[in-house]
């Protein structure tokens, strides 16, 4: 069944040189959407930073997402390259097909939808646990899902995207390029939809990064407290400004809710399919270039500007 989205109520803006631009209303904010095409493997990030350029104003947020960043630096793998062995096929039939599937994710409250991801796991799985056994190890193997941050929905064919190389370092490079181009401050979070987990007052993610603050690399054994803590929401990988982890989760929140209200959002890729027509091996970049992407918003203090 296709998944139903909520159409963003748009409302349309215009800067004070007289850009028209679009905006939908969050409670304390706007956010703006930034669309471009496909950014592809070791292209730069112009195509989010020229727009921006346009748009942004002083203390604004640009939060973009972590997988257009870590194509354009051409942190792809082919998983076609990697001949699964006994253990990358024990984990992905018996461990994260059966025993989270039918077991462990039931008793845990994992929810719904992962459970039935979970227990049709496809045999390509098999590939995709040993590029995590090789290049994280165990502790990220063992989680049943999005292992390590690798995203398998937005990449061409078999290959798979992994994080980021150093998002904080990004982060502040494209706000150096926008103070530059424009003399305004923006703050700029790269994010990744995987979640953050609070227990106590300590934050956790089974994520290999994250911004200082959050506990991190913690894989499966993040993902198991996590299951028993409070689920904040996404992660904030790097950015450009020492930022409290609250508000780093707040402008992550908000930049991924909007995102889950477009039709074009590939949350895992079971949706790919639905979106472009093609199961996850028949991607093609033109198919992935076919779609309007919004690989990054801004998000704006509604009181700003008499907005």
């Amino acid at each position: 069944m296709k998944k139903k989205t909520i159409k963003p109520n748009y409302i349309q803006g215009k800067t004070k040189k007289g850009i028209n631009y679009k905006y939908v209303e969050d409670d304390d904010f706007i956010i703006i959407p930034i669309e471009t095409s496909y950014i592809n493997a070791n292209e730069n990030l112009n195509k989010i930073i020229d727009p921006v350029i346009k748009l942004i104003e002083n203390d604004d947020y640009l939060i973009i997402a972590e997988t257009p960043v870590a194509i354009s630096q051409g942190r792809l793998v082919d998983e076609m390259k990697y001949e699964p062995g006994i253990s990358a096929k024990f984990l992905a039939i018996i461990w994260s097909k059966y025993i989270w599937g039918y077991l462990l994710g039931p008793i845990f409250g994992i929810k719904d939808r992962t459970i039935k991801n979970l227990r049709r796991l496809p045999p390509e799985s098999k590939r995709h646990k040993e590029v995590v056994l090789q290049l994280y190890g165990w502790k990220h193997a063992l989680k049943p899902a999005s292992e390590a941050g690798i995203d398998l929905s937005n990449a061409p064919g078999t290959f798979v995207s992994l994080l980021p190389e150093n998002p904080e370092k990004v982060a502040k490079d494209i706000a150096k390029k926008i103070e530059e181009k424009t003399t305004k401050t923006a703050h700029v979070l790269i994010i990744d939809t995987d979640a953050t987990y609070k227990r106590g007052k300590k934050y956790f993610t089974g994520l290999p990064i994250a911004i200082n603050g959050i506990n991190s690399n913690k894989g499966v054994f993040g993902y198991v407290l996590g299951q028993l803590s409070e689920n904040v929401g996404s992660t904030p990988l790097g950015s450009s400004k020492n930022i409290t982890v609250k508000e780093g989760i707040k402008m992550a929140n908000i930049a991924e809710n909007y995102q889950k209200t477009l039709s074009t959002n590939m949350e895992t890729i079971h949706s790919v399919k639905n979106i472009l027509g093609s199961n996850i091996d028949g991607t093609t970049v033109e198919s992935l270039d076919s779609i309007v992407h919004t690989p990054a918003v801004i998000v704006r203090e509604k009181n700003k500007y008499n907005l």
